[in-house]
């Protein structure tokens, strides 16, 4: 089973991100689950919602407290929630910046990390450039799929587009399918130094 966490703030589509993730998997057969997590439920208010995929049926109903993989939307969570807790060695993280690890002030934290699972991605600036809109769930989403390759793109565009139809679902796919690529081309930038 491949479980994550999404952390976010309320009025972000932290939500909407796990509910999306668990089409695109179904899409491709899979079993999955998606459900949140809330506070104070208010917009701006920290958020976390969960994801679980797995190729037989998910049991299980309780928070992912040793995620396989942890999505941050929104990096001013990072000192003020634990936002690793339980994440494994070999974990992945994904968070939503253009800055650095370093910049952020946690490039030390992520020295026990495998650094070929850690990865930043533009979303919001590629949900603004696309969706108009600084709602940076779904170009994560595309990341996610390059990342950990636990889903398709294709999936991760179908699931959108079912989410959102029309010009709203166009852009958003696009969103996803630009963070796809950039993900993939850090990626290979990080294969390319370490061989």
């Amino acid at each position: 089973m491949f479980q994550v966490r999404i952390h976010g703030r309320g009025g972000q589509g932290v939500v909407t991100a796990a509910e999306m993730l668990s089409v695109a998997a179904f899409a491709e057969g899979r079993h999955a689950q998606a459900f949140p997590s809330f506070g104070s439920e208010r917009t701006g208010a920290p958020v976390v919602s969960y994801c679980r995929i797995d190729d037989r049926e998910i049991r299980t109903r309780e928070p992912v407290m040793v995620p396989d993989c942890v999505i941050i939307q929104d990096v001013t969570l990072i000192n003020q929630v634990d936002l690793f807790s339980g994440l494994a060695p070999d974990g992945y993280v994904l968070v939503n910046t253009s800055r650095s690890f370093d910049e952020l002030g946690i490039g030390d934290l992520f020295n026990q990390f495998h650094h070929d699972h850690l990865l930043t991605c533009p979303a919001t600036e590629l949900a603004l450039e696309h969706v108009g809109r600084p709602l940076p769930n779904a170009a994560l989403l595309g990341g996610f799929a390059a990342l950990t390759h636990q889903v398709t793109i294709g999936a991760i565009d179908t699931a959108i587009r079912e989410r959102f139809l029309g010009v709203v679902g166009e852009r958003n796919a696009a969103a996803a399918a630009e963070a796809y690529k950039i993900v993939m081309q850090e990626e290979e930038t990080a294969d390319a130094a370490t061989n």
